[in-house]
């Protein structure tokens, strides 16, 4: 199962996410559902340092299958083209999560 993390503040506003582990749909090499995670989630990541111009650390464990980006502005709001970077993000994964069912994924929301 793969878990996704996204983190706000108590305002809304998005401070990262995580997304951990593998989904267990198919054998390595033919998981669509985690081959789809992977792109949306890298994906986003790329968009945000080229697009977005945010400060973010990113850091990852391929083996466990983990992905950690934050927003380094600590302080206030992200950019408005991270935030509909972040939107994207989460629409995406829900409709993963839509198409696919608890038994691949779970999403969670923590604040910060």
């Amino acid at each position: 199962m793969t878990d996704i993390t996204i983190q706000k503040n108590s305002r809304g506003w998005y401070k990262g996410f995580k997304c951990d582990g593998h989904a267990g749909f198919a054998e390595y090499g033919q998981d669509i559902v985690c081959a789809a995670l992977s792109v949306l989630t890298i994906n986003t990541i790329n968009s945000i340092e080229a697009f977005a111009g945010d400060l973010i650390d990113v850091s990852s464990d391929e083996d466990k299958g983990i992905i950690t980006c934050s927003f380094r502005n600590r302080t206030g709001n992200i950019s408005d083209e991270a935030t509909l970077l972040m939107k994207s993000y989460e629409l995406g994964v829900n409709g993963i999560y839509e198409q696919y069912g608890k038994e691949f994924l779970n999403i969670k929301f923590e604040e910060v």
